[in-house]
């Protein structure tokens, strides 16, 4: 790979970020902070997964709702997957809404999780498996979604295909989208463990990553010259990564989750402030101030 030119430039001011970064803090305004709360890695694994797939919107909205949802499954929630019936799924996933996603995509959800875990023993040994055939994150995520949309869901959704919203929580990469919660997913379980991420998943290299590009990282990405494209796109997420990965070839995104809550606590203005960026490690190698 050529060397990147404002590689040495921009790694220190990284670094500082990542070491002003209240880690413990922060796991209180994301929802990698439930995952934390199993100690069995097939019950970390499937907490993740939900946790992941129903992040999107407000943290201080879905994650109240995330929390009520793991606790009506359980101290297991690997075992409610693996052994419940449709039936069981639609009662404990019953209340569950938030914006348009309902019981129904939760139990489906649920139901593709269970289905993988019966044929492969943990979501990791499907992934992993996908991962050494294909030899390429991309491709591995889009066979790992493919079994996970795989079942015959007509118990739950009333026909043989999921529900349409579990299409939006599980994106599929091959149709060009980030898939920012899915690889969001891939993080918690393939780095670490830091204390944020768990590091489940010895098989795949942290190397292989993409960042999970949400709207802060994207923009905060553009201010500080690591990706001009303006699209929220899987092209743009491997950009992005690309120069992430000039600065630590071994784990390019090990400064994501510092530089998302960057965004995430209104930190990062999305204009040039005086006050605001007055303290930031990145103002030294930000667009609006050099």
């Amino acid at each position: 790979m050529k060397p990147w030119a404002r590689a040495e430039l921009i790694r220190p001011a990284l670094d500082r970020l990542l070491d002003s970064t209240d880690a413990p803090e922060r796991m209180r305004g994301d929802p990698v902070e439930l995952p934390h709360r199993y100690s069995d890695p097939q019950d970390v694994e499937v907490a993740a997964l939900l946790s992941a797939a129903l992040a999107y919107g407000r943290v201080d909205l879905f994650k109240p709702r995330l929390t009520r949802l793991l606790d009506a499954l359980g101290p297991s929630p690997a075992a409610v997957a693996r052994d419940s019936t449709p039936v069981e799924l639609l009662r404990r996933a019953r209340g569950f809404e938030y914006r348009m996603t309902g019981p129904r995509d939760v139990a489906c959800l649920l139901y593709g999780a269970g289905a993988v875990l019966r044929a492969h023993g943990s979501l990791g040994a499907c992934f992993t498996g996908h991962y050494r055939r294909l030899g390429d994150l991309r491709a591995a995520l889009g066979a790992f979604v493919d079994e996970l949309c795989a079942p015959d869901f007509t118990p739950i959704a009333g026909a043989r295909a999921p529900t349409r919203r579990l299409k939006h929580l599980l994106p599929h990469p091959g149709r060009g989208s980030a898939c920012k919660r899915l690889n969001l997913f891939l993080r918690w379980m393939i780095r670490g463990p830091d204390g944020v991420d768990f590091g489940l998943w010895r098989d795949v290299p942290a190397a292989a990553l993409v960042v999970p590009l949400d709207t802060h990282v994207h923009r905060i990405g553009r201010f500080i010259g690591l990706t001009r494209r303006k699209d929220l796109s899987w092209k743009t997420a491997e950009d992005v990564t690309r120069r992430l990965r000039s600065l630590d070839a071994g784990d390019p995104v090990r400064y994501d989750f510092a530089l998302s809550h960057l965004g995430i606590s209104g930190t990062c203005a999305a204009r040039k402030d005086a006050r605001r960026c007055a303290g930031c490690p990145l103002k030294p190698i930000c667009r609006y101030w050099v």
